[in-house]
């Protein structure tokens, strides 16, 4: 990851502005430079990844214009090959090509973007700032107003509390331009419903998603990956043992007592032959971390927050013992293909609308958890079924067919990948929530913590201090209240909770976790 910050302003408070850039040092620890364009102020913090030298430092500069971009561009080199006709290029950086692709087509270069991108951009010819985010979210991008209404972008929250009373969430799939935000591409949006045959869909989803993974294995960094023992992520890995031509190193994480994933991970680790590493944490850990991880997430959703602990303490293990820069992670895939709850869905209209809705908010839920944690750490989130190419076709499937009515969720996925990728025992295995299967007891634990810091009455009293996403449990009433030490006043970052949807029967539930579904069973078993 990298970090971009741009104050939009001839009046830029540089003193304030470091403070703010100064925020996100570690999702670019390598290099950072502040450039003043003479209109506003850019920052980068780098974290090395493509382009390893020097000369691959941004922001870059084409004439007068500027850029300072927080991405990778899948395919780039086709793209500069195309331009190198008319453009010098200093370095093997994939986000060099962005300034010479804004010269030839403006704001029409977003949507040719195949990439997990955020970027501030500096017209140096028409003395303005355009920003861009990618079309899921998967790089984080803020944005908020000074004291003269001054626009300012930077990738996370942090980096604008010193500047802006409000703060918000840059829109995923538009471009900034002018005062408005243009929409690009809403990934959620189907044109036109897939009515492939099942065996023609499950032949396609394996190819775009091996396709997925095999582009995101580009890097001249050291690339891992999560293992969690779940479909999702054992099917990245089970992808990218066989692209490598070494064993892949894998890792996952459980709790001391009780951790479910553990025995499935080293099962898929065995199995498709991986390095792989095991860290083991205990409620100590988990608690000592809590604070640290509501801070470095800024949200206060119970679900993110919860199967944040893990992913953090994993993470910080991965940066402190090994040398990778890259992860790759399985988010996305339950937004797609369901979850235990969207078992409930009642009919296919109603599974679809709740997917779009959760692929359109991802980027405040399970997409900035995968960020935060990996970024925090100085690493590089990659996520495979995030491919553009893949969620387009997922999304455009008949919604019918992805209903769960084989008795199996994610059938289609499962069905896609049967043969040699991985045992039976993890391809058809109920689904458990990655917070459950670090360990139950991870759970457990943060709830009898919060139980213990709060009478009934002092409950009651202090939720009603909140009116947006009002705390329910005194479990999301703790992690409100430490969301509001660090980001004041800032809760509509986030738009509500993450819960299953309480308009269907069966699913008005007051936690998120599945394991309170009638439907979970023997998931986590």
């Amino acid at each position: 990851m990298c970090s971009i910050m741009g104050w939009c302003s001839t009046e830029v408070d540089r003193e304030l502005f470091q403070k703010g850039f100064d925020a996100t040092i570690s999702r670019g620890p390598d290099m950072s430079r502040i450039e003043d364009t003479g209109w506003g102020v850019l920052g980068f913090h780098r974290l090395s990844i493509m382009g390893l030298t020097p000369e691959g430092m941004q922001p870059f500069a084409l004439g007068k214009s500027r850029i300072v971009c927080n991405g990778e561009i899948y395919g780039f080199e086709k793209l500069r090959a195309q331009l190198e006709e008319k453009y010098v290029f200093k370095s093997d950086s994939d986000c060099e090509i962005l300034l010479p692709l804004y010269q030839e087509y403006g704001t029409a270069m977003f949507a040719m973007l195949d990439a997990e991108f955020a970027c501030i951009l500096f017209d140096g010819e028409r003395k303005k700032f355009i920003a861009a985010r990618d079309p899921i979210g998967i790089r984080p991008l803020y944005y908020g107003y000074d004291e003269k209404e001054c626009i300012v972008f930077a990738s996370e929250a942090k980096n604008l509390t010193p500047i802006c009373k409000h703060i918000m969430p840059f829109p995923p799939g538009h471009y900034y331009e002018d005062g408005e935000f243009i929409s690009y591409c809403d990934i959620a949006d189907v044109q036109e419903v897939c009515h492939d045959d099942l065996e023609t869909v499950c032949r396609n989803i394996r190819e775009k998603l091996v396709a997925g993974v095999e582009k995101r294995l580009i890097s001249d960094s050291k690339v891992g990956f999560l293992l969690s023992g779940g479909l999702d992520s054992s099917l990245v890995c089970a992808i990218a043992a066989k692209k490598s031509s070494t064993p892949i190193r894998t890792f996952a994480i459980g709790m001391a007592t009780d951790a479910i994933d553990l025995k499935y991970a080293r099962e898929a680790a065995d199995y498709i032959g991986s390095d792989h590493t095991e860290v083991i944490i205990t409620k100590e850990d988990v608690l000592a971390a809590l604070e640290d991880v509501v801070h470095l997430l800024g949200t206060y959703d119970i679900t993110t927050i919860r199967a944040s602990m893990g992913m953090y303490l994993v993470c910080k293990a991965i940066h402190e013992q090994t040398d990778i820069r890259v992860l790759l992670t399985g988010e996305i895939s339950d937004e797609l293909f369901g979850y235990k709850y969207t078992d409930f869905a009642p009919d296919a209209d109603a599974f679809q609308k709740e997917a779009q809705k959760r692929i359109r908010e991802l980027h405040m839920y399970d997409v900035l958890r995968a960020d935060r944690c990996i970024s925090v750490n100085s690493l590089e989130a990659r996520v495979p079924f995030g491919d553009l190419d893949f969620v387009r076709y997922v999304m455009a499937v008949d919604p019918e067919m992805k209903r769960n009515t084989y008795n199996k969720g994610k059938y289609l996925l499962r069905h896609a990948f049967e043969g040699d990728y991985l045992p039976d025992e993890i391809l058809w295995r109920e689904k458990a929530a990655f917070s459950d299967a670090v360990g139950h007891s991870l759970v457990d634990d943060l709830k009898a913590y919060a139980e213990d810091l709060y009478t009934d009455a002092a409950f009651e009293e202090r939720r009603r201090h909140y009116t947006h996403a009002q705390p329910f449990t005194k479990e999301s009433l703790l992690y409100r209240e430490l969301f509001e030490k660090y980001y004041p006043g800032q809760s509509e970052m986030v738009v509500d909770f993450w819960m299953p949807n309480k308009a269907w029967e069966g699913c008005n539930v007051n936690d998120p976790s599945a394991r309170v579904l009638s439907n979970y069973g023997a998931s986590g078993q």
